[in-house]
């Protein structure tokens, strides 16, 4: 079977760290615009642990997974070059 392409889980971790560090203490005053932000939050937190599940299910099924970087980590490769 071909390659399951996966975004790396450095993403979720990233734009968790960027939420968590950065956006709530920019909206602390705001309750409404707080809650938005936790909600989204726990809307990562759960993604990246439904996409974990996932690799585990490939991984047990002999069905390899390729961490992404970028929506063109791959296009060179699917090339062809004439003769």
């Amino acid at each position: 079977m071909e390659q399951i392409p996966l975004p790396s889980p450095i993403h979720y971790e990233l734009i968790l760290q960027l939420l968590e560090r950065q956006t709530l203490s920019a909206v602390n005053q705001n309750p409404d615009l707080r809650h938005q932000v936790n909600q989204l939050i726990i809307t990562l937190r759960k993604a990246a642990v439904q996409q974990k599940r996932l690799e585990e299910i490939c991984e047990v099924t002999s069905v390899p997974v390729d961490h992404r970087w970028s929506l063109n980590h791959h296009i060179a490769e699917k090339v062809v070059v004439p003769d």
